[in-house]
């Protein structure tokens, strides 16, 4: 990909740093004060905000003898981090380290609001509160876990599986389950941040939906490869996923996703794109490829005002001398959308300030 600046905004606005193992997840703590990657080793990288072009002041942790899973902690100033030791660890901001949970199968999925947390081993969910040491509840599912998420309020608790999500009510004082079911294997999970949807990915390149008003099924198909990234935009008007040569958007509004075309933002000819993820408070999208190219992308009205895509390279596949990044894994924005953070499957971390310049 040519690009069309002098220097992209990762040269000019942010550092980025190359670790030993493939980057798993990233994420941002909810002060937005400090950004952290996981590697597949089990290291955490703390990044604080003020030294996002500082990647030599970026600190390591070690955490885990290999990682898994990882989330923002219920605090304002820590993480969560889930481990094939069976330990889910919460670290602090400082770097301080203070074990949840130790189980004996690895902790596969972590979900969190200010509230509440949640982690899931095996068939087994765990829901906890933000400063219980046992568990409120112990929630069962018919197969192993995939996915986990609490709704935009917390209420709600989804866990996908083979066959389906279970859906569950944190306040609740039984375990009663919602089941949504659909055949197959269900990979991962994405809720509508108005509580007007919940979608899956299939092991087959397709989404599966359910309209949570009544178990309504949507079936959104077509995809040339798995999808392995769902982001709903700040509004939930589009889902964005990976999955196709460009960041397919599909519309949850005028009766969709049922019946409508999706819209194609950013495409690269021969690249594909492995990971989405909406700005918390613009409609702008940051879409990862399989060479390490991030691009921040407007999003359009509606598909048919769609095709003049307004489109910022954060960064190349390659950085000098044609050296690849490798395949981008995650992306996570503060939550004000100043910063911005990334991790490829080659071990690179990047990290970009997005504020306007002092």
């Amino acid at each position: 990909m040519s690009n069309p600046l002098s220097k992209t905004l990762l040269q000019s606005r942010g550092a980025e740093r190359c670790f030993e193992a493939p980057i798993t997840a990233v994420s941002v703590t909810r002060d937005g004060e400090t950004l952290a990657a996981q590697t597949m080793d089990g290291e955490v990288i703390l990044i604080h905000r003020d030294e996002v072009r500082k990647a030599d002041a970026w600190r390591v942790v070690p955490v885990h003898d290999g990682a898994i899973s990882f989330t923002q902690a219920c605090g304002a100033q820590s993480f969560l981090s889930g481990g094939e030791d069976g330990r889910v660890v919460e670290i602090a901001s400082d770097g301080t380290l203070a074990e949840r949970y130790k189980g004996s199968g690895w902790v596969d999925c972590l979900a969190s609001t200010s509230t509440h947390w949640a982690c899931a081993s095996k068939k087994e969910v765990r829901l906890y509160a933000a400063d219980g040491a046992e568990p409120l509840k112990l929630l069962e599912h018919p197969s192993a876990l995939s996915g986990l998420s609490f709704d935009a309020k917390g209420k709600r608790l989804a866990a996908s599986h083979y066959n389906g999500v279970s859906l569950w009510y944190v306040q609740s004082k039984d375990a009663t389950v919602r089941s949504l079911e659909w055949k197959g294997s269900h990979t991962g999970l994405c809720i509508h941040p108005g509580g007007e949807a919940l979608v899956t990915s299939m092991q087959e390149n397709e989404l599966h939906g359910w309209r949570l008003s009544d178990a309504h099924n949507m079936r959104m198909s077509g995809y040339p490869r798995k999808i392995g990234s769902l982001s709903f935009t700040r509004t939930g008007r589009w889902l964005a996923t990976s999955g196709a040569d460009a960041a397919v958007l599909w519309p949850f509004f005028g009766g969709g996703p049922m019946g409508k075309a999706p819209m194609e933002l950013a495409r690269l000819p021969g690249l594909f794109v492995t990971c989405v993820c909406a700005h918390p408070q613009e409609d702008i999208l940051a879409i990862g490829f399989e060479d390490g190219t991030v691009l921040l992308a407007e999003i359009a009205e509606t598909a048919a005002t769609s095709g003049n895509d307004r489109i910022l390279p954060l960064c190349n596949g390659q950085r000098s001398g044609g050296v690849a990044r490798g395949a981008v894994t995650s992306i996570a924005f503060t939550p004000q959308g100043g910063a911005v953070i990334f991790g490829t499957e080659e071990g690179y971390v990047g990290a970009v300030d997005l504020s306007a310049q002092s």
